[in-house]
């Protein structure tokens, strides 16, 4: 296995990277001191698939486990599905001495921090993640929260997790669209920081297609690591942080104006990182050889890189909602070539708009 820590001081963890090592989550929960009592949230795809074996490595560790299964789908990442598992966790007497996993993809983990981080004040929880996506990205670095209907992750808080379990034996049962989005992510820690890893995508490319665990366990470690390094330097998203969105402001408002769950996350990323780099060129950060060689490899990966047929001023209402918005003026992360990043004000957004979209 491999191992990416999280440096946060007292609020450090450990993400375990290996491929078919759900038996080790007993070891790793025992590692950290997680509570004995357990709430498992998850829903009931991935409930059918990994909740037998996962609440089996629990109880192996004498802990009790309850499941609490929520419907399958972004547009259930809502503060309605939230107050249900609030409920539940009341009806069964949880308090500050319990524990909650999140098994599943990123609407799973999102909603399970958001969960840890507001009952009771805050109790600890733990990633098991189980899409490619989560496993590079919202799994790592404690943001969590829920969807408003004006903008995706509007409600939520930065609240870290004791332990992250990344098993690349469980993207085999991933449909492909899921694991085309989570390759998405993985482009955009090479854009925004790793040349290198960038240009190791372009060669192993095929591997990754056959979703080779080698492939899979590097691609996944150097992910975390990139992240892990960002997010070690600033947690709270006050600077360099920020540069993890890439691709993610116009991507969420794909999202928002396409209805959840209709443009997969990682779709909308994809289709968002090659905007970006396309008004990069336009304002001479990068150049538009780099966005056509961003906008290849995404669609090597069988990934949309052209934005929906929306009126420029529905994506600008919706980007003004962006967090990353200052005083009224929207930021946008642009790339640097390949292999840099950083956080840019938009002085005429609608101009870009117009010429991106043209």
């Amino acid at each position: 296995m491999k191992q990416v820590t999280v440096g946060l001081g007292e609020r450090s963890y450990p993400i375990w990277i290996g491929c078919d090592h759900l038996p080790k989550l007993k070891e790793a929960l025992d590692a950290v001191g997680f509570p004995r009592r357990i709430g498992i949230i998850t829903n009931p795809t991935v409930g059918a698939l990994y909740g037998e074996r996962v609440t089996a490595a629990l109880c192996a560790g004498n802990r009790q486990v309850h499941v609490i299964q929520i419907p399958d789908g972004e547009q259930y990442k809502t503060l309605e599905t939230l107050e249900q598992v609030y409920d539940t966790l009341i009806d069964w007497r949880f308090d500050r001495s319990c524990g909650l996993l999140a098994l599943g993809g990123g609407v799973i983990g999102d909603l399970t921090g958001f969960a840890a981080a507001t009952f009771m004040r805050g109790i600890p929880f733990v990633q098991v993640p189980t899409t490619l996506l989560a496993q590079v990205d919202s799994s790592v670095g404690g943001k969590t929260g829920v969807n408003h209907p004006r903008g995706k992750n509007l409600i939520g808080a930065f609240y870290q997790p004791r332990y992250v379990h990344c098993d690349v034996g469980m993207l085999a049962t991933l449909p492909p669209r899921e694991y085309a989005a989570g390759l998405a992510e993985i482009v955009k820690y090479g854009v925004i920081r790793d040349a290198g890893f960038f240009s190791w995508l372009e060669r192993e490319r095929e591997a990754l297609l056959a979703r080779s665990p080698e492939a899979l366990e590097h691609a996944v470690m150097i992910s975390c690591q990139i992240k892990a390094d960002v997010v070690e330097s600033d947690e709270n998203e006050q600077g360099l942080r920020a540069i993890l969105n890439y691709g993610h402001t116009f991507g969420h408002a794909v999202e928002t104006l396409a209805g959840y769950g209709v443009v997969l996350h990682g779709e909308a990323v994809s289709i968002g990182m090659v905007m970006a780099a396309r008004a990069s060129a336009l304002l001479g950060f990068g150049t538009a050889g780099d966005a056509d060689r961003i906008s290849r490899l995404l669609q090597s990966f069988n990934l949309p890189v052209n934005p929906p047929d929306f009126a420029v001023g529905d994506y600008l209402e919706v980007m003004r909602h962006d967090k990353k918005v200052r005083d009224g003026s929207l930021r946008l992360v642009l790339n640097h070539g390949i292999g840099a990043a950083d956080l840019h004000q938009a002085d005429a957004p609608d101009r870009l708009l117009d010429q991106l979209l043209a």
